[in-house]
């Protein structure tokens, strides 16, 4: 019987670090430049290449007056140094999503109230720290990614770079107005009923457009205002000046200035409360979140109208 010579490729334990080392000096083609890139000595930079090399029994790199350049052994494994320092990100990205976090910081934007769901969370997670922060009008997006917060509880329209939202309930809308404003005694207005009223606007174009709601396809634009991105200001330009300003119908303004009513807004689109999450990113904390947030973040009552 002839025996059959099997040929077994010995292990090769490289050190992420040096194979990022190498893939530094490739891309600068200098080693001067990719030592500075990386916040460590020429000549230590030149010693770890150096031991990669020893290690593969190849040269990668070489040195040149006018810096450096890749041997065809270089370009070889230059290919697969990529690929392999890659999957190492997604690979430790994957392993902290996968494991239990402790922490939730959860955000919620003017007006909105999480405090059952937070509650919630807190009795079937005990052991879980949740934090709660408020947030401005326009912050739900801004703070997401920037990581400030893990899930916030917002109105839309938001911007959806980096995030993703789950719609909780839709609110229909209301007129809010001075209490001795002329329409502040009526049952509902439309918005031919406000046409030529001064209203606030907001720097966010987004937003504004949403609840100025204009322009309309038939023509209709909402009257023009003053930008006002501070609440208190606006809600005292409005009680000052008579202008009008749309607002959700269960909001809390006049519980806060009772200066200040609300009118129901009919023949307009509701607007929409929705849950935002980092897109793309797995957290099992965000997940049961959400679920307490879908039973337990509910539509608020108009509040009473104050005449």
């Amino acid at each position: 019987m002839r025996a059959r010579l099997v040929f077994v490729s010995a292990p090769v334990d490289l050190e992420l670090r040096v194979v990022r080392y190498f893939v530094a000096v490739a891309e600068h083609g200098h080693f001067g430049r990719a030592a500075a890139a990386l916040h460590i000595t020429q000549p230590s930079l030149s010693r770890q290449i150096r031991g990669l090399e020893r290690q593969l029994g190849t040269t990668l790199l070489l040195r040149t007056p006018r810096g450096s350049q890749l041997t065809d052994a270089g370009r070889a494994f230059l290919t697969h140094a990529e690929p392999m320092l890659a999957a190492a990100v997604r690979a430790a990205a994957h392993a902290r999503a996968a494991a239990v976090p402790r922490r939730l910081t959860v955000g919620y934007t003017t007006n909105l109230v999480v405090g059952a769901a937070v509650r919630e969370l807190r009795r079937r997670l005990p052991d879980v720290d949740v934090t709660v922060r408020h947030l401005p009008w326009n912050g739900a997006q801004p703070a997401l990614t920037d990581r400030t917060v893990d899930v916030a509880v917002t109105r839309l329209p938001i911007p959806l770079d980096g995030v993703e939202v789950t719609p909780l309930y839709r609110e229909p809308r209301a007129l809010l107005v001075a209490r001795g404003h002329r329409m502040a005694a009526r049952e509902a207005v439309e918005l031919a009923d406000i046409e030529g009223e001064v209203m606030p606007r907001v720097s966010d174009p987004m937003w504004d457009s949403w609840w100025r709601t204009g322009p309309r396809p038939d023509g209709w634009d909402a009257p023009d205002g003053p930008v006002l991105d501070d609440a208190a200001e606006m809600f005292d330009f409005i009680v000052e000046t008579g202008a009008v300003l749309i607002v959700p119908a269960d909001s809390r303004i006049p519980d806060l200035n009772p200066e200040l009513t609300t009118v129901p807004l009919l023949g307009v689109e509701p607007g929409e409360v929705a849950l935002a999450r980092r897109a793309g990113e797995p957290n099992v904390l965000v997940d049961e979140f959400a679920s307490c947030a879908a039973e337990f973040v509910t539509p608020g009552t108009p509040s009473p109208r104050r005449r």
